[in-house]
């Protein structure tokens, strides 16, 4: 039996399924921020004012250990898509587009054909083939990341993050009601704006906020600790020319800081209209509303800024999901087993009253949110960054629960990396060297090996011919 005829044999089961149920399928409103880490809400930062983010986690449920696969806005997307790792789905920046067998089983084209409205706003950030978006959305309005302030045709200028919410809202007011909606709100804050010396330009209402903040030096801000690194981590790497460009003086760090939270808490009042849209549509009721960011993000820790590398500040992001139907009892829970941005899809399908696919490698996160047990859930992740780009090296690996394992596996002799979360959460004793953990790194070694061979073995490059393993 090919792959086509099983998806549309699992299509078929599914529809038949819809409406079984006395409860109406919910709505689905999907949040995804770009570059804001696990730790950048007001719910986990006292210095940052987020109350509409910080109302989601408090009345949702908050999942503390959120990880992407792989730190970078590209290929973390399709992921999101698709809920396939990179190794699996191939797609990043500089590669073909997103394949057709795998944007056929995204999360919206299996909404839409189970019968939701589907819409898209703000960034996309995936390349796919002719007509594949045209499969998943009803309403598609894909917004340019630069600049951030558009000039509008009254001659005024309007800042992305706000005409992003103007077009979420617009949506939401085009509901006819007779059919569930599934939308997509990508904002594209608060990303950088790389091109533009300020880089973090935020709406005009923020300009006031953070200004009599003093923001502490980050942890590992010390150059001993960049000093440490190898020499292709260094001033080669991406991460230190971005450094330089944000943070490499304490003035610059404050200013380059602060517009980062300025853009965070914009992006909240945007979430705030969104939600005040719902409730004046007495639409609240019955919308799940799920918040993620496509990647975490360093504001000088390390000496770097960027992501892309392994590190959990790259890698741990923000996961809020809020279903108004839940109990009180789960409201305000915080549960600690894994969850991937490779998640969502089976969780939107899951909500949607949808099988998942079994092609897809995640797994829903809805039996956690009313506390199912979580014995038999992952206790272990692969974690992976395969952009082609010179001052990014590509590594493989695994983070578990305590331990974590990554390898640089392009460069001559490969480069490893283990840590014990446990008493060193920041990553800052490389124990690859370690003899006390050499049973550990060949056990990590193997599980890596194995994930690898699971999710389509070694990296290849984006031509087919393979790289250094």
């Amino acid at each position: 039996m090919t792959r086509t005829t099983t998806r549309r044999i699992w299509v078929v089961l599914t529809l038949l399924c819809v409406g079984c149920g006395a409860q109406p399928r919910p709505n689905l409103l999907f949040i995804t921020t770009d570059d804001q880490r696990f730790d950048m809400m007001g719910i986990m930062n006292p210095m940052l004012v987020t109350p509409n983010m910080d109302r989601l986690a408090s009345e949702g449920v908050r999942f503390e250990n959120a990880f992407v696969t792989t730190p970078i806005c590209a290929a973390s997307r399709a992921s999101l898509l698709t809920g396939l790792v990179e190794r699996t789905h191939r797609y990043t920046f500089g590669t073909p587009p997103l394949a057709a067998q795998f944007a056929a089983e995204s999360y919206p084209v299996l909404l839409r054909q189970a019968g939701y409205r589907t819409g898209f706003v703000g960034k996309f950030g995936v390349t796919t083939e002719p007509g594949a978006v045209d499969d998943m959305f009803d309403t598609y309005v894909p917004l340019r990341p630069a600049p951030y302030l558009k000039p509008q045709e009254d001659g005024s200028t309007r800042h992305l993050t706000d005409i992003t919410a103007d077009r979420a809202v617009e949506f939401l007011r085009s509901a006819d009601r007779t059919s569930p909606f599934a939308l997509t709100v990508s904002f594209n804050a608060p990303h950088a704006d790389d091109g533009d010396v300020r880089q973090f330009i935020w709406p005009e209402a923020m300009n006031d906020m953070y200004s009599d903040v003093v923001i502490p030096d980050p942890p590992l801000s010390e150059p001993a600790f960049f000093d440490a690194l190898p020499e292709f981590l260094k001033d080669a790497s991406l991460n230190r020319v971005r450094w330089h460009w944000r943070f490499d003086t304490p003035e610059k760090a404050q200013r380059m800081t602060k517009g980062y939270f300025r853009m965070i808490s914009g992006v909240d009042a945007a979430i705030g209209r969104m939600l005040d849209e719902l409730t004046s549509l007495e639409l609240a009721a019955n919308t799940v509303v799920i918040l993620m960011g496509d990647n975490g993000f360093f504001l000088g820790e390390r000496g770097y800024a960027g992501k892309w590398l392994p590190y959990d500040l790259s890698i741990h992001v923000p996961l809020i999901v809020f279903d108004p139907r839940l109990t009180q009892r789960f409201r305000g829970s915080v549960p600690s087993p894994f969850a991937l941005n490779i998640d969502i899809a089976p969780t939107l399908l899951d909500l949607a009253g949808l099988g998942v696919p079994p092609a897809m490698q995640g797994r829903s996160l809805v039996p956690i949110l009313t506390g199912a047990s979580s014995a038999d859930w992952r206790n272990d992740f692969f974690v992976e960054h395969l952009y082609d780009h010179p001052e990014i090296p590509k590594h493989e690996g695994v983070r578990g629960e305590r331990y974590k394992y990554a390898r640089y596996f392009e460069q001559d002799p490969v480069y490893e990396e283990l840590y014990d979360l446990l008493v060193d959460p920041m990553e800052t004793r490389n124990l690859a060297a370690s003899v006390e953990h050499v049973e550990i790194l060949r056990e990590l070694r193997r599980r890596t090996d194995a994930l690898r061979a699971k999710y389509g073995g070694p990296y290849t490059l984006p031509g087919g011919s393979r790289g250094p393993s």
